[in-house]
C-alpha cells in the first residue's frame, strides 16, 4: 500500500448507450463501491454545459453521495467559486455538514464557464476569477462568523477547505492557510516547495496539507491498464478537433487524422498505469519526491467493473 491516503475524484463522465440520469445514479453507487475498498474521500466536479460531463451541481450531488455511504468523507473537487454567492456556497455546506457531520470537505476551484455563452448563463464575466482569493476569505468569513451576515447553517461549522490550485492557486492557498490540491506535473516538486515555504497558518490548517491529483490505472499487465486509459483519451483527441466532448465508448477508432493521433497521445502523457507493483512504485517515488501528504485518484474509462477492480488493484 501506498504510505499516504488514497481518493477519489469522479467527474460523471457519461458512457455511450446511457442517459445522464443513469450516469448520476451510477456515480452515487460508485461513491459506495469505492468506500468499500477503503479509500479516504470521494469528491464530484463542476461543469457546466459540457457534453459527456454531467456533473454541474456538486454540492447537491454530494449530499446524495453522503446519503448512500457511512464513512468515506465527501466533498467537492471542486465548487468553482466564481460562478457562485459565497455566502450561498457557506450555507450549502452548512446544511451538508449539519446532516453529515464530520464528513464534508470543501473543495474551491476558481475556473469559470468556458464560453461566453456558458458565462452569460451563469452570470459571470470572463475576469470573475480575478478576486478568487477574496471570495474565499468572504466565505471562510461566513463560517468563521466574522461577517455582519449570518450563515444559517454554516457559521461555526468545521468544515475543512481546500484550495483546487491551478497557477496562482497554491499561492493563494498558502498565504490563507488552507490546504491544497495539485494536479502531479513535472514541476510538481517546485510548486509543493513553493507553497510550504510561503504557507501562514490560519484557523483553518496549522500547516501546509498537499493533496496531488493523479490520473491511475492499474491492469495485470502494462498494456491492460493502458487499455483503460484509451477511451478518456480519445474522448479528449475528439473534443480538441471537433469542439464536442463525447460519451466515452468502449472502443477508439483504428485509424486516427495525424491531428488526432498527436492530442490522443498527448493525452496519455503523465498519467501513470502498470501493475500494481508498478504503479505503487511510481506513485511511492512521487510522494517521496513531493512530500504530499494525499493522492487523489481519478480515472475514467467505459466498463465501470474495469475501473473499480484497477480501484481495488491500487489499494491493495
Amino acid at each position: 500500500m501506498l504510505s499516504v491516503p488514497l481518493s477519489v475524484l469522479d467527474r460523471s463522465r457519461t458512457r455511450v448507450g446511457e442517459t445522464e440520469p443513469e450516469t448520476l445514479r451510477a456515480t452515487v453507487e460508485f461513491a459506495r463501491q469505492v468506500e468499500d475498498l477503503g479509500y479516504k474521500r470521494f469528491w464530484v466536479s463542476e461543469h457546466h454545459s459540457v457534453p459527456g460531463v454531467v456533473g454541474s451541481a456538486p454540492t447537491v450531488l454530494a449530499a446524495a453521495v453522503a446519503a448512500r455511504t457511512e464513512r468515506i468523507r465527501v466533498g467537492t473537487g471542486g465548487v468553482m467559486l466564481p460562478n457562485h454567492n459565497p455566502l450561498v456556497v457557506a450555507e450549502q455546506f452548512g446544511v451538508l455538514e449539519s446532516l453529515y457531520p464530520g464528513r464534508i470537505d470543501m473543495g474551491l476551484g476558481r475556473s469559470v464557464g468556458f464560453t461566453n455563452g456558458v458565462r452569460r448563463a451563469l452570470g459571470v464575466e470572463k475576469d470573475a476569477a480575478d478576486d478568487f482569493a477574496g471570495q474565499v476569505q468572504e466565505l471562510l468569513g461566513y463560517l468563521a462568523g466574522t461577517s455582519d451576515v449570518h450563515a444559517r447553517p454554516g457559521e461555526g461549522l468545521h468544515i475543512p477547505p481546500f484550495i483546487l490550485a491551478v497557477g496562482e492557486g497554491a499561492s493563494i492557498a498558502a498565504a490563507l492557510g488552507l490546504p491544497v490540491v495539485l494536479a502531479a506535473r513535472p514541476d510538481s516538486e517546485d510548486l509543493v516547495e513553493q507553497y510550504r515555504t510561503a504557507f501562514q497558518p490560519s484557523p483553518w490548517a496549522s500547516e501546509p496539507y498537499v493533496v496531488l491529483a493523479v490520473t491511475a490505472a492499474v491492469g495485470d499487465t502494462a498494456s491492460a491498464a493502458r487499455q483503460l486509459l484509451l477511451p478518456e483519451a480519445w474522448a479528449s483527441a475528439y473534443s480538441r478537433t471537433r469542439g464536442v466532448f463525447p460519451p466515452l465508448q468502449p472502443d477508439i477508432p483504428a485509424d486516427m487524422t495525424a491531428r488526432e493521433r498527436e492530442f490522443f497521445e498527448n493525452a496519455l502523457r503523465g498519467q501513470y498505469y502498470g501493475t500494481s507493483d508498478e504503479v505503487h512504485a511510481a506513485l511511492e517515488d512521487l510522494v517521496q519526491r513531493t512530500a504530499a501528504d494525499e493522492v487523489l485518484v481519478t480515472t475514467n474509462t467505459y466498463d465501470r467493473d474495469d475501473l473499480l477492480a484497477s480501484l481495488a488493484k491500487l489499494i491493495g
